[in-house]
């Protein structure tokens, strides 16, 4: 009777597959440790320090229907954004 060797006889590093198989894990590992190393060194800053001054001052130039005829694309844009319509109903404009 004939014996079945399922060892191989090679180490498990000498095949092909094993390597296959652990290269998508190790890709991973290695793209998200790079992801964390340039999110770390080089942050965004998304929010200035003084954001709620100048939400007050953008409010209280939004009263003022001089500055809002002067913000008028910037408001048709968003309007046109949102809608999908262009807007010809803008403050200063009949």
């Amino acid at each position: 009777m004939e014996q079945n060797r399922l060892d191989g006889g090679a180490p498990w590093w000498k095949f092909g597959y094993v390597w296959f198989v652990l290269s998508g894990p190790l890709i991973v590992v290695i793209a998200s440790l790079v992801t964390f190393y340039v999110a770390v060194s080089r942050p965004d800053p998304v929010v200035t320090e003084d954001y709620y001054r100048k939400g007050i001052e953008i409010n209280k130039a939004l009263g003022n229907e001089a500055e809002t005829a002067n913000m008028a694309p910037a408001i048709q844009a968003r309007n046109h954004a949102q809608t999908g319509v262009p807007s010809s109903r803008i403050v200063g404009k009949p």
